[in-house]
């Protein structure tokens, strides 16, 4: 499985696309989504492909006050962005985002007011929106504010496993000062309960949740199991 980190690039973060291009690569990544693609500077998502090897996805990261901004910016930015994420953290805005198709990530579900049950996991399930374990607070924050993020963690990965929802993993990286190799985030994650296995299932489910949605916005794809063209029999 091919691990890909998500990140969040000047000017909203702190590093370039192309600096973040390049630790990602040296670090052994295939991969970037970039939450900001629209606003990152330094390089644009194509010019990435071509000069540091590593596929960049172009993604939005939606952040509303309420769930009606947020279900009209998912609207207009679907059909623009092969990543839609939407960034939770009150029960609304949680439960908007995990029973929303429309939705592909609901990130920092735990922040702040934010909550998760076993009706919202189940809903996320049911709508293929995959929660972020995001791993940052645990690698750059201590004391109140560790823990508090380290008890969300714990209780998103068994609500997560119950319902057997979607997930991805990531640093929460801003800068590539605060990009971390797969294996040290194998390693962070065995640290606070999350076996190495669920680390690269969640890293490699970025690659595969940007593969999916660039095959449905393909000019062949009509829906599931459906696509433009000659029927072949190998298409099965």
């Amino acid at each position: 499985m091919a691990p890909y980190e998500a990140v969040r690039a000047h000017p909203d973060g702190e590093s370039t696309l192309a600096r973040l291009a390049l630790t990602a690569s040296e670090y052994g990544f295939e991969g970037l989504v970039v939450r900001n693609a629209d606003r990152a500077s330094g390089a644009s998502v194509e010019r990435v492909r071509e000069e540091y090897g590593i596929d960049a996805v172009d993604a939005v990261e939606i952040s509303a006050g309420e769930p009606s901004a947020a279900s009209g910016r998912v609207g207009n930015h679907r059909s623009d962005h092969t990543v839609v994420i939407v960034r939770g953290g009150t029960p609304a805005l949680n439960r908007f985002a995990c029973e929303e198709p429309r939705v592909d990530v609901l990130a920092r579900p735990m922040a702040g007011e934010g909550d998760v049950d076993h009706v919202l996991a189940r809903a996320a399930a049911r709508n293929g929106v995959r929660f972020e374990f995001d791993l940052g607070p645990t690698l750059r924050s201590s004391g109140g504010r560790r823990v508090r993020a380290l008890a969300g963690l714990r209780k998103l990965r068994e609500l997560v496993a119950d319902a057997d929802a979607p997930f991805v993993v990531s640093a929460g990286a801003e800068s590539h000062l605060e990009l971390r190799a797969p294996q040290e985030l194998r390693a962070v994650g065995g640290a606070i309960g999350f076996s190495g296995a669920v680390i690269e299932r969640g890293l490699a489910e970025w690659g595969r949740l940007a593969a999916r949605n660039r095959e449905r916005r393909s000019e062949r794809f009509i829906e599931p199991g459906v696509r433009r063209g000659r029927y072949e029999e190998d298409d099965r």
